[in-house]
């Protein structure tokens, strides 16, 4: 018998797996983005008579593929359709009151979708808590800053979602008071920015970043900049009304061309903060949805009352060096160049050796993306770690997944992305999953017990397994075949960046 649930829109019929899981999918929370809604703030879904079918996964998000070689390590789904603000449930059962778990996927603000296979929430609805993944906007339509007054619309839509789940998830068996976010890459720090949204505020009690912090945003000159530059190239006005007549895919392929000739020519007195981010629409610190900078806001005391557990991968930036080859082709004075950019100046000689005296064997390419796996994602996280364990209202918890897959013979490292099998528990089904380009045939099923469990125990009760991270300790989980707890791991490469990130 296919279970059906009453929401405050309507009613949906879902399913039924062989071991009690019931699911619901493409459920709208918001009303479709387009036309006069288009390039505006989300809507409330209409609601609908009788009983709607949730068997299957709506539509996505519009999004340009990876390029290559990326659209066969990084699962992308793609499903026409306009009413793409929606989201899909997990639940062991539609009663009680159970833990609830929200994801925000990744794809650098411009890909991704909470649709695609390796986030199938069954395994964390077989260990009791109720998952949800959701589709947001994304690129121009998500991230488009004009100076109009209208901006991030894309943490707008993510809002919208937990709204949502805060009024209907108690009709599928889960806790309203007890919501945690958990993301990866954009999704992570999306979920640092939520944290310092006050629109955000008392919809999520718990907090998860994977590989993403509170660090990449747009200051507001530095995005509208982007949004004229993209209405150049489609060769029409900076104006909301003038881009949204553009059709899709030509916007979709400016887009393109714009994060290209960013990444050809990343320089700062040309690009702003995006020359470094590599990101032409990211939230915009805008002083209404971001009042401030968010690891600003973190720092003084926004979020206090979440507990956070974050964390990196150990060789974060490898993912976008190895499989292109780029890694092997940076010669030593790009090395340099891209440190100075970081901030690691006056003294880069003597900085780098710090990073060389850790890897003696490391070429150039190494090294940098030793530097930029820290620049990017693990600095990030230190100091967000640091921010919020300042205010005692909500525990704090650091990682780090080391774990190196056989994949590239050894050389993508723990790399960037690599962790969300292991959280999801999804490694039974792999090939169905689209993660075995990146972690090979045969991972460590101990590892994914392990980190799933931890994920599941924080959140149903705020302790992942390992004692909360204090500046003056810096206890870090490290998860590998077999995982141990360490204090403030490569603290020499940590010390580098005081007062840089």
């Amino acid at each position: 018998m296919h279970p059906v649930v009453h929401t405050r829109q309507g009613s949906v019929r879902g399913r039924r797996d062989e071991g009690g899981v019931a699911s619901f999918k493409g459920i709208p929370y918001a009303a479709p983005p387009v036309g006069p809604s288009r390039f505006q703030p989300p809507q409330p879904a209409t609601p609908w008579d009788g009983i709607r079918d949730a068997g299957g996964y709506g539509p996505t998000a519009p999004k340009a593929p990876y390029a290559a070689p990326f659209d066969q390590l990084i699962p992308e789904v793609d499903n026409p359709g306009d009413d793409y603000l929606n989201l899909n449930i997990w639940t062991p059962d539609p009663t009680g009151s159970r833990p609830v778990m929200v994801f925000i996927h990744g794809g650098a603000f411009a890909n991704g979708s909470g649709s695609v296979p390796g986030y199938d929430g069954t395994r964390f609805a077989h260990d009791g808590v109720v998952l949800v993944t959701l589709n947001y906007r994304l690129g121009a339509d998500g991230f488009l800053y004009l100076g109009d007054g209208i901006s991030n619309l894309g943490l707008l839509d993510q809002i919208s979602a937990l709204e949502w789940v805060r009024d209907n998830i108690a009709a599928f068996g889960g806790d309203p008071g007890t919501v945690t976010v958990f993301g990866e890459s954009a999704g992570a720090m999306s979920i640092g920015a939520l944290l310092a949204a006050p629109r955000a505020t008392g919809l999520f009690r718990r907090a998860v970043l994977q590989s993403g912090a509170a660090h990449h945003t747009l200051a507001p000159a530095t995005a509208q900049l982007i949004g004229k530059r993209l209405a150049e190239a489609l060769d029409v006005p900076p104006t909301r009304p003038a881009i949204a007549e553009v059709p899709t895919q030509v916007l979709l392929q400016a887009q393109q061309q714009l994060r290209a000739a960013i990444s050809t020519d990343p320089d700062p007195a040309r690009w702003g903060e995006a020359a470094l981010n590599l990101m032409p629409f990211e939230p915009v610190v805008d002083g209404d949805v971001l009042p401030a900078p968010p690891i600003d806001a973190i720092t003084a005391g926004a979020g206090a009352d979440v507990d956070v557990l974050i964390g990196t991968n150990t060789d974060e930036f490898r993912l976008f060096l190895v499989p292109t080859g780029a890694l092997d082709l940076i010669p030593e004075q790009a090395l340099h160049t891209a440190a100075t950019a970081y901030g690691l100046e006056p003294d880069t000689h003597a900085l780098l050796s710090v990073y060389r005296a850790q890897h003696p064997e490391a070429g150039p390419g190494d090294v940098l993306a030793a530097i930029a796996t820290d620049w990017f994602y693990r600095i990030p996280a230190i100091r967000l770690a640091e921010a919020h364990a300042r205010h005692a209202a909500g525990a704090t918890h650091l990682y780090e997944f080391a774990w190196q897959p056989p994949t590239y013979d050894g050389r993508l490292g723990a790399c960037h992305a690599i962790e969300l099998p292991f959280v999801f528990d999804n490694l039974r089904n792999l090939h169905d999953q689209g993660f075995t380009g990146l972690i090979g045939t045969e991972p460590p099923q101990q590892l994914a017990d392990t980190m799933h469990a931890a994920w599941t125990a924080f959140a149903t009760t705020g302790d992942p397994g390992w004692p909360a991270y204090e500046p003056h300790h810096r206890t870090t989980m490290h998860f590998d075949t077999t995982s141990e707890v360490l204090h403030d791991p490569h603290s020499e490469r940590r010390e580098l960046w005081q007062g840089r990130r």
